[in-house]
């Protein structure tokens, strides 16, 4: 069972959002809260799997409490995916900077919700290539380097060339197909590159991939 939280100012929303989630027995919302504040507590007190973030919210906004969730090594197990009206490229980015391992629009269609919410919960990161190629790299010029000098440089070749194509969007599957690995092989990689560079989860490799030079804006998939 996965067990999430939701938070979000509107309660017909949070409503809405139960019951979608909840459809197929496989997840079960613990907890709910209206604001970034109170979702944080909740989040202290429940642990849940995963944490469904409104963007815009009073007192504390969702990027702010998303960053606060994923800057406490004390929930380093909970997954946060944003959900948000707004189909902005900054905000995008801004959620994937705090840590959010997932973004969606209010208006996914219900099976794609309850999917993302098992992919994040799995492991993977929830950024479509389309947010990848089209936002990450329109606003890569943009992104100030903020990786440690010498930080790539404890990476094999390989594991550079498994980092760019996360940076790109891709999954361990098109990894491996890319690179003749297995998907387990890809997936081995990926966990290597997560604990190299002390990332909390594969979105935050995307934005070192960026971050660092190695995937630059118009780099294809």
């Amino acid at each position: 069972m996965i067990r999430i939280v939701l938070v979000d100012d509107q309660e017909l929303v949070r409503t809405g959002l139960r019951a979608l989630a909840e459809r197929d027995g496989d997840i079960e919302v613990v907890g709910e809260a209206a604001d970034g504040c109170a979702g944080l507590a909740r989040v202290r007190e429940l642990r849940p799997d995963l944490v469904l973030m409104d963007l815009r919210m009073p007192l504390l906004d969702g990027i702010a409490a998303t960053a606060r969730i994923t800057a406490d090594p004390t929930l380093d197990e909970v997954r946060v995916v944003v959900l948000t009206t707004f189909d902005e490229d900054e905000d995008v980015l801004a959620a994937i900077r705090a840590g959010a391992a997932g973004y969606l629009l209010k208006d996914v269609a219900p099976a794609a919700l309850r999917e993302a919410v098992r992919v994040v919960a799995g492991g993977e990161a929830l950024l479509s290539p389309a947010v990848t190629t089209t936002v990450l790299a329109r606003l890569g010029e943009h992104l100030a380097t903020r990786v440690e000098p010498g930080l790539l440089d404890a990476l094999t070749p390989r594991e550079r060339e498994v980092l760019a194509l996360v940076g790109r969007g891709m999954s361990n599957d098109e990894i491996g197909a890319r690179l003749h690995l297995s998907p387990a092989t890809a997936r081995t990689y990926v966990s290597r590159l997560l604990a190299k560079l002390r990332a909390r989860d594969r979105s935050r490799l995307v934005v070192l991939a960026y971050e660092s030079g190695l995937v630059r804006p118009g780099d294809g998939r």
